[in-house]
């Protein structure tokens, strides 16, 4: 038997019709002895008649499939009767009288129900172990055709802009200056490893010293993290790079690459150019720097009016140089006594000694630190911060960055609440895009007494910045850049030191790596950009990130066919697993497991 359609094909043009179909077996009904079957495959459904008037030993057969079970079968198009059509079908017209049927493999029953709903309840660890079945579902086989338009519309985007796709090495040299990496063992060279690659990063700035000047790839990058909703071990990223180019010819091309995404997938227009704003307005704004926009909620300072105040917790801190920050969240001053404490164990996570909070209800401001404030502090806190019966005041008394980012987490959790409650809309599709620029290219890691590079070490500084780098290396702006959309970061990039004596300064001067350190990890690199080097720049979008948000889900796990669980299993194939001594052996590789 020859497929002649799939099953979302057939409709009222096709009666009369002989056709041949294939596919999984849905759901089966006995009406009367009439044996009406749904068959499936990856385009829909059409409903399939074993009338055994027609055909009894069909019928019969029929009547003992299993749903789920693989099969073919051939008849004539005929009208569904009257009163039965379905119009949410395209082909609910119509249904296939069968002449023939082919059982291709019978299925046991499923461990949990097939459909979107049913699916949607059962543990994540039981679809994952069966993640063929879990695909199977409506849901996931629309995540996936998502994730493939989306990927098409990527390369047809930097195709047209005359890009080329370049494939760069999995296998990597180690350079443990970013995150952790999974090494490889060679056998034919004994004691070295191999990296597995966590981006192309320094493969595609070789490649513009190679001439090639405008790069991409869809690239798969591994890096040893610890996991969650959005990051996975294993991850696929749109990486590019472009010769010539600068900070604004970035934006532009990624603005435009994004805009043929959103028309392509979702068929939405984007509004372009972003707006911009800088890392330190985003830091002293919102509490992070991947902010949510879709909400206001800002974090407002207050340390000048608390420089002298009777409340000596705020008197203290503006003294020894920190600040006092507040976020007014409207409408929540209905929070539960656990809820309270769920914030205030955040709060103390964070580093906060506690949770200092004003409640606005029935026009009496409810606080145990609301008898320190005069009515100048209360009438500046009302002003600025538009407070009203039911709102709810959050403080925070740090040194700047830990106040920020204390409030910036309070801000997310408060927003969720109201969310819940209905009172704050953070609709998924409410597609607010922005750029954070100026990040501070180097940050001091006190444990280690040395700087670090914010985004990494090829990152270039800010020209009028740039003499800074010996006396006050913090004080100095990288050319780096994040695009954010609803409070996740979808990729990041900048524009790359391409001199070879500045790289070289950046390593040993300011990050003080060690100069043999240097030529082993990097001298290949250093010795490229001495052959006409030309100025380059990029940016990495996280594919899995960006089709979550597509398709409305907060786990790219949804998005990923073969994904792994926060403990880094593939419950599925039983990975990892144990080797044998032998292939250890082969490595020259001992294992030391922990007691």
């Amino acid at each position: 038997m020859n497929r002649t359609h799939h099953c979302a094909q057939l409709t009222s043009a096709h009666l009369g019709a002989s056709v041949a179909l294939m596919g999984w077996v849905d759901s089966i009904r006995d009406h009367g002895g009439i044996i009406f079957i749904d068959l499936r495959d990856r385009k829909g459904l059409t409903q399939v008649k074993f009338d055994p008037q027609d055909h009894a030993a069909l019928g019969t057969s029929a009547a003992h499939l299993k749903p789920e079970s693989v099969i073919a079968i051939a008849g004539t198009v005929v009208p569904r009767p009257a009163g039965t059509v379905n119009p949410a079908l395209p082909t609910g017209e119509i249904e296939v009288a069968a002449n023939q049927l082919e059982i291709l493999n019978v299925s046991e029953t499923p461990p949990f129900p097939l459909d979107d709903a049913g699916g949607d309840k059962v543990n994540e660890d039981l679809r994952l172990t069966y993640r063929y079945l879990d695909l199977r579902r409506p849901k996931m086989r629309k995540h996936l055709q998502l994730r493939h338009r989306a990927a098409k519309s990527i390369r047809d985007y930097f195709d047209a802009q005359e890009f080329i796709e370049v494939e760069t090495p999995a296998l990597f040299k180690s350079t443990p200056e970013g995150a952790r990496e999974y090494l490889v063992p060679s056998r034919i060279h004994p004691g070295q490893f191999y990296a597995l690659s966590q981006s192309p990063q320094q493969f595609k700035q070789i490649l513009m010293v190679a001439g090639v000047e405008k790069y991409f790839q869809i690239a798969r990058c591994f890096r040893d993290e610890d996991l969650r909703s959005d990051r996975q071990m294993e991850f696929t990223q749109v990486d590019v790079e472009a010769s010539f180019i600068d900070r604004e010819g970035i934006y532009t091309l990624f603005e435009g690459m994004l805009k043929q995404v959103w028309k392509d997938v979702l068929n939405h227009d984007l509004p372009t150019p972003f707006p911009r704003l800088a890392y330190h307005d985003a830091m002293n704004r919102y509490g992070v720097d991947k902010p949510d926009v879709r909400f206001a909620m800002e974090l407002v300072d207050f340390s000048a009016t608390f420089r002298d105040s009777a409340f000596k917790v705020f008197q203290s801190t503006v003294a020894a140089g920190g600040v006092i920050k507040a976020i007014n969240a409207q409408g929540l001053a209905d929070l539960t006594q656990g809820e309270t404490k769920s914030l205030e164990e955040i709060a103390k996570s964070l580093g906060a000694k506690g949770l200092a909070f004003i409640k606005v209800e029935g026009g009496e401001w409810k606080s145990p630190i609301v008898k320190f404030f005069t009515p100048a502090e209360k009438a500046e806190l009302t002003a600025r911060l538009g407070m009203a019966d039911g709102d709810i005041v959050f403080f925070a008394a740090a040194p700047w960055d830990k106040a920020c980012a204390i409030l910036g987490r309070l801000r997310l959790e408060a927003a969720a609440l109201l969310a819940k409650r209905g009172k704050l809309s953070l609709r998924p599709d409410d597609w607010q895009f922005l750029w954070v620029v100026d990040f501070p290219l180097m940050t001091r890691d006190e444990a280690e007494d040395r700087y670090v590079a914010t985004h990494h070490p090829f990152t270039a500084p800010v020209p009028e910045d740039a003499a800074y780098l010996d006396s006050d290396p913090q004080r100095v702006r990288g050319q780096h850049y994040d695009v954010v959309l609803n409070g996740m970061e979808l990729g990041g990039g900048s524009i790359r030191i391409h001199q070879p004596a500045l790289q070289k300064k950046v390593f040993e001067d300011v990050l003080k790596i060690p100069a043999d350190v240097v030529e082993s990890r990097f001298g290949y690199m250093l010795r490229a950009f001495t052959f006409g080097a030309p100025p380059h720049g990029g940016i990495a979008f996280g594919l899995d990130r960006m089709v979550a948000l597509l398709c409305g889900t907060t786990s790219i796990r949804d998005v990923i066919a073969f994904p792994k669980t926060q403990k880094g299993q593939d419950l599925m194939a039983q990975s990892p697993t144990p080797v044998t001594a032998k292939q250890l052996k082969e490595l020259h590789i001992q294992t030391v497991l922990p007691e």
